[in-house]
Formats: C-alpha cells, structure tokens, sequence
C-alpha cells in the first residue's frame, strides 16, 4: 500500500528558500495527500511564490495568517496547529512538519517510510540535515541518531495524535518536548544517516547565533533538563571549536533562567521522564 501523508509548512518571509522546498516535494516519487503552507503574516514575495508554484497542483493549499507579525517559537506552532485544520477528515497516516528552508532528493519520502514500515514502533522519523559548509553539503554537528530535528519531524498519525501535537513554548523546543512524550509512550525516535535532507539556512541565522546558543539555554531550563546533564553536555560541546562560543552562551542561558526562577513549561511527568533518560545517559557517558 502505498503512504499516505499530510505536511504543514510554517512559513514566515521565506521567499529566498521556500521555491526551492516546493520543487523539492513536486518531484518526489511518492507525493503528499494534502500539503498545508501557512504563511505566518509574511511580508515578502512568500504567499505569491507559493501561488504560483501551486498553480494546478491540487495538493498544496495555501493560508495566509493575518495580524501581528513578531517572529517567535510559539507563533510557529501556532501556526502548524493552524494548518492541522484543514486535514480533519483526511485519512492519512503520517503526517510531517516540514520547514520552507530544505530540500532533498526525490525519493526522500520514499525511504523514510520504509523505515517505518520495517519498525511498526517508529513513532518520529526523519533524515540526517546537511548544511552547506566552504561550498560543500557536510553533516550537521547537532546531528543525532536518537532526535529528529523539528524540520523535517514527521511522524507515524497515531504517535502525534497519542501526544496532542505540538506545543507551543516560550523558548522553542516543540521538536524535543514532542521526542520525550513520544518515548514516554512507548514510541521510537529516530534519524538516518542514509537519508539527506538539505538545509538551505544556517542554524538560528534568523535570529542570530549568539542570540540562538542563549536562547536555546533558556529552552533547556524550560523543559526542565537536569542540571549535570546540562553542563556535561555544554562542556562535550566546546571540543568542536565552531561552536566552543555557542556551548558557553547555552550555558549561561540554562543558568540565568535556573537562577532567576523561570518556570518549567511542560508538566511534571515530562521533565520527570526526560530527567530519567538524561542520567541514564549521564551514567553511561562516566561508566557508572
């Protein structure tokens, strides 16, 4: 049989990337059910580029949002969930997140749902993001076998269902929050090395690096990540030279949110849960 499947495209000012993805999911050998781009109160060329490329393709449905335009992680969610909208009654079963800045090959979907197929526990998938580097596509040093960035989650319908979708958090981190309450249902996270998916704009460039690495510390706080694990792994980081600075700056962030007070932004069995995987790991990371 073959897959039947949704995507959402958040989409906000993205008219040098968003042609690019659009191609991208026009040649794929397997084709999406339905395909919602909300363009998130857009003031470039977005919504005009996307009309166009949609032109007698019947999957891709276009819907502009309107009102205050401030880019932030919860509008983007906002956003997705605004899509979800338009698929009740579809039957589908998956259904990807998918961002206006990426492309990959033209079978893409297709072998990522032979990976579910072959792992009926495979609740998150996706491929490994290559970012270009010196004139060349290398892999991401974020990359990691156990997480599946937000761009390109997509997932089996009855984990995303299981987990209420996404949730809209302060500091971001709607992709992870949605990894640890799948796990904690029993579900599979994973990515593969052997399916590439382009990334066309540089990690938190839309909001600037540093500015990103303090943000991201702040995520970490917010959804109650334990304190040692967050300092081993900050320090595991400053090993890679590119982004010794970031690590320090995620540091910080993590640490000024712990010391004013901020409060956690999932529930207590999440951080419960997540605390439990991460000294898991902080064990077998010191042999213990």
């Amino acid at each position: 049989m073959i897959p039947r499947y949704v995507l959402i495209t958040a989409a906000k000012n993205e008219e040098k990337y968003i042609l690019r993805t659009i191609q991208a999911v026009l040649a794929q050998t397997i084709k999406p059910l339905k395909w919602i781009i909300v363009s998130d109160r857009s003031r470039d060329g977005t919504d005009n580029i996307v009309k166009k490329a949609g032109e007698g393709v019947d999957f891709i449905q276009l819907v502009s949002l309107r009102g205050d335009d401030k880019r932030n992680f919860g509008s983007q969610v906002r956003a997705i969930n605004k899509g979800c909208e338009y698929i009740h009654g579809l039957k589908y079963d998956y259904i990807g997140n998918l961002d206006a800045d990426v492309s990959f090959e033209p079978r893409y979907f297709e072998h990522l749902f032979e990976k579910f197929t072959s792992n009926k526990k495979l609740g998150i998938g996706g491929g490994f993001i290559v970012e270009e580097e010196n004139g060349k596509f290398v892999g991401r040093a974020m990359n990691n076998l156990r997480s599946v960035p937000h761009a390109i989650q997509m997932f089996r319908r009855e984990c995303y269902e299981g987990i209420g979708g996404y949730v809209p958090l302060k500091y971001g981190g709607p992709d992870w929050c949605a990894e640890v309450m799948a796990r904690m249902k029993g579900w599979e996270v994973s990515s593969f090395k052997d399916i590439k998916v382009l990334h066309h704009r540089p990690t938190t460039s839309a909001e600037g690096y540093y500015s990103g690495a303090f943000r991201s510390g702040l995520m970490d706080h917010s959804m109650g990540s334990h304190p040692i694990f967050e300092i081993i792994k900050c320090f595991r980081r400053i090993k890679n030279k590119p982004i010794v600075i970031g690590s320090i700056l995620r540091l910080f962030g993590y640490t000024y949110g712990y010391f004013r007070g901020e409060p956690t932004l999932v529930s207590r069995e999440v951080i419960n849960y997540l605390r439990l995987e991460q000294v898991s790991r902080i064990k077998k990371y010191l042999y213990l």
